[in-house]
Formats: C-alpha cells, structure tokens, sequence
C-alpha cells in the first residue's frame, strides 16, 4: 500500500519500508549477542561519516536505512540489551513499540480537550489504572511528563506556588522575598537541584539533610534544619522524600517526613521514579507507605515498567495549584468545551505527545500479572547476583540491595585506602565495559567508589547476571595484576 501522493515527494511504500522495518527490529531482539552494549568507537567518528549538510533531493528509502544500520548502529549503546546494567536498566516492550509508531502516524498534540478527545480521556483513563496498581488514593490526578526532571520541576513550581507569594504576577527579582529552601540528601536525584536553578530557588539553598547508615533522609536532622532556617528568617518551601535512590535505591522514611511537612506547613514531594511502579507487587507496596500524605508524587513508567523512553508520571493531590501556578489561555485556545480537563494547563509545555497510547498497549497486552512476574525476576536476579558478591572474600556490597540494583565493589585482602580501591575499581569498570559483553556504571557512597548493576531488561535472563559475574571476575584478575606489576 503506498500513501497519496505528496506533490514534490515521492512515494512511500508504508507496506514495503515497514516490513523491512519490523524484520529488522524482530532480529534486534532475536539476537542481541551481534551487538556490544557499549559501542567502540571515539568521540566524532560518526559525525565524518556523515554529510556536512542535508540532501537537496530526496533519497530511496532503502538508502536511508542502509545507512542506518552501517553508520548509526554501530555507534548505538544498547539499553535494550540484556545486559544493559548501567544506571537504571530499561526495555521497550514489542506492543509499545506498534504504539509509538500509531501515535507518530496520528501526530495529535495532547493540549486542549478538542485538540484530540480520545488522547486526553486516554490519558485520565491509564493515570487511574497505574495509581489504582500502585494503590494510589482515586482522587489523586496523575499528569504524563517526559521526564522526572520536568514533573519535578512542575511540582517544586506547584510547592512555590502554595506559599501564597504572587510569583506567578510579579516574578522573583526586585522584591523583598525570603530565601526560599527545598530540603533533600545527598542521595536525592540532581533533577531536583536543576529545578532549584530553572525556579530561581538556587543551589544554595537545596539543603542536604543528613542520612542514617542505611542512606535514608535523618528525621530528626530535617527538623533541625526547618527549625534554624525558620530562626534566620529563611522559608521553607519543599521537602523532598525519595523512594528508591538513584545511587542505592534507599528509601526514605515518608510517614516522619511527612509528619514534619504537616506541621510545619510544607510541600512533600515523593520522588519513586525507579522504585515507585514496583509497588503494583502486593509483596512491595509498603514502598508507597504513606505516599497519600504527600503533596505529589512521580513515578517513571519507562524506567521498570518497559514503556520506552518517555514516560513520566507527576500525582498530585490537589491538581488545583499546579492550574493555578501554570494556566495561561490566549485567545486563540479559548473554547467553549465546559468542564473537560486541557491538559497544556499541567506545566510549561503546550504542545504534548500522545504518551497515554504505548502505556495503554503495554498494560492490555502484557498484562498486569506478567509485568508482577517481570519485576519480581528482577529482584531475584538483584539478590542472586549479591549472594555471588558476598560468597567471594574479595568482594563486598556497599549498600543495602532491596531491589533490582547492587552496589558493590572489589576490595581485595590487604587494601584498605580508598583512593587506591577508586582507581583499581574504576579500572575494572572500564574493563568490563570495554569487552562489549555488559554495561555497568559506578556511584560514590559516603566517598567510596562503588560499581553499580542494576537489572530491568524484559530479557535478561540468569545467564545473563552469572555471564555478567564472570567478566567481573576476569577483569578483576587482569586489572589486578597490571596495577600489581606496576606498583
């Protein structure tokens, strides 16, 4: 089948250009092992491969794609693949993949109610079966981002608009305002420092409270800190809890932090992007335990819930303040539709992508039970991989591994300083990633340089973690002895 004809574009055979298409992807997945994680190539190669300015004619499509897999693929760093282990491991499901393809033929922009109907009341529709999974309260109004830096940011601009200052009129600059300070860790994600920066809050006042030995927010250490900003005059803002670390996946202790907020009148936003969706698991939903005291809340679908890459997910409470922080309606978007909800009115973006439509495939095609079992072999394949740490005198992990990330290291007998451990660490780390076979990323907890796998890919498999312990071992070996003999 070919499209009408585009007066001065070719033709394009959609039947023809998506079987190739859906060939290739089928063999992407069938067999991963073609690709290193992490590609070998320098910074610039695939930049000269390509022309220095774009075609003045058309080219085949065969062409196009040709190039994709000589000059494009081969510069690729795999997430989809199975031993993707760095940062936070994600994958696409095959149904979201059909479903970005539908949603890029629509190309609807999800602003007003009219601007497309069915993607907007998509949106409220799948914003409640996640809560309701998740065990979130039903009068909670969840709002699909791209990021958790943007729905953060939207909530820390909801947290500042609920202290009543008229920044919305008269703006930040030239007034007599207080300080304004958001209270976090150490471990808190750097979105929340950005969105300080982007708000005009500043990195100086970001207050990183202390942790406990388990890398959790110190209640008694954000009391103190409310009470001597409030003794100099400074206004407390926002505190932010987190559920699942970026670094150790710690989760702080919300019922106290939010006892805190409530008596002292302050914002709680509960940042659970990694951790948050893993509470659709029975076994797991005190994670969320007393997220409803919360002002708002983000989780990221595209994390560990094989949506790909953009999905993120801002609950809030009182969907009011964030309207009254962000609503602003020129007169040629003024409609007479009543009571619907127009979703440009939830944050800075106006036009938005049809997201609702690969979330609502993922979940009718995979299923909530299969997702359950997806995340619970994680967590398996997490804790198999530390018993593998801890069997090993020479290894050790640095922090507790609840769910699907451990945070470990090489510490063999008789090397105790710390920078020496950091630069025989990191050297395995550019090992390991070196072979092709696996991709691992590091951390520092509490100064101490840490290797850090995490597991989320829909097809990793326990070969796939023994594999991934094995090139650790021989990296190891060989590092050990080039750093032996160099000594």
């Amino acid at each position: 089948m070919r499209t009408a004809n585009l007066q001065g574009v070719d033709e394009f055979d959609f039947e023809r250009a998506f079987a190739r298409v859906s060939t290739w992807i089928d063999e992407y997945f069938s067999h991963p092992e073609r690709y290193d994680v992490l590609p070998r190539v320098e910074p610039g190669s695939i930049e000269a491969q390509l022309p220095r300015s774009a075609p003045e004619s058309g080219e085949p499509f065969d062409a196009i794609l040709a190039d994709f897999e000589r000059v494009i693929v081969p510069g690729i760093t795999h997430w989809n693949h199975p031993r993707f282990f760095a940062y936070f491991a994600t994958s696409a499901a095959p149904a979201a993949i059909a479903a970005e393809a539908l949603a890029a033929a629509l190309d609807v922009k999800v602003m007003l109610w009219r601007t497309s109907p069915a993607a907007a009341e998509l949106e409220t529709v799948v914003m409640r079966w996640l809560g309701e999974l998740m065990g979130l309260p039903p009068s909670w109004t969840g709002i699909i981002y791209d990021t958790a830096s943007i729905a953060g940011f939207t909530a820390l601009a909801a947290a500042r608009e609920s202290l009543g200052l008229d920044v919305r009129e008269a703006g930040m600059s030239g007034r007599d305002l207080p300080a304004l300070r958001i209270y976090a860790t150490q471990h808190t994600h750097s979105h929340v420092e950005k969105a300080a920066i982007g708000l005009g809050i500043g990195l100086r006042n970001v207050v990183k409270v202390d942790c406990d030995a388990s890398f959790r927010m110190s209640p008694a250490a954000l009391e103190a800190a409310i009470e001597r900003d409030l003794r100099a005059g400074l206004r407390p803002m926002a505190i932010v809890a987190t559920v699942g670390t970026t670094s150790t996946t710690s989760v702080d202790p919300v019922e106290a932090i939010a006892d805190i907020a409530q008596r002292h009148g302050i914002w709680l936003h509960v940042d659970a992007a990694y951790a948050g969706v893993a509470a659709i698991l029975p076994e797991q939903r005190s994670l969320l335990h007393a997220v409803d005291r919360a002002d708002s809340l983000v989780v990221n679908p595209h994390k560990w819930l094989f949506i790909p890459m953009d999905l993120s997910v801002l609950y809030l409470r009182d969907e009011a303040t964030v309207r009254r922080a962000f609503t602003l309606v020129p007169e040629y978007l003024t409609t007479t539709d009543g009571d619907v909800r127009n979703y440009m009115d939830y944050g800075l973006q106006l036009g938005r992508r049809f997201r609702a439509l690969k979330l609502w495939f993922v979940l009718r095609h995979m299923g909530v039970e299969t997702m359950r079992e997806k995340l619970r072999g994680h967590i398996a394949l997490a804790q198999t991989f530390a018993s593998l740490v801890a069997a090993e005198s020479d290894w050790e992990t640095l922090a507790p591994h609840p769910l699907s990330v451990v945070c470990f290291r090489y510490k063999p007998t008789g090397i105790d300083d710390e920078a020496e451990l950091e630069r025989l660490n990191a050297a395995i780390l550019e090992a390991v990633n070196a072979t092709g076979e696996m991709f691992i990323s590091h951390t520092k907890i509490d100064g101490r340089y840490a290797l850090r796998l995490a597991i989320g890919n829909l097809r990793t498999e326990r070969s796939d973690v023994e594999a991934a312990w094995r090139i650790l071992g021989d990296a190891a070996a060989r590092v050990g002895m080039t750093m032996g003999s160099s000594a």
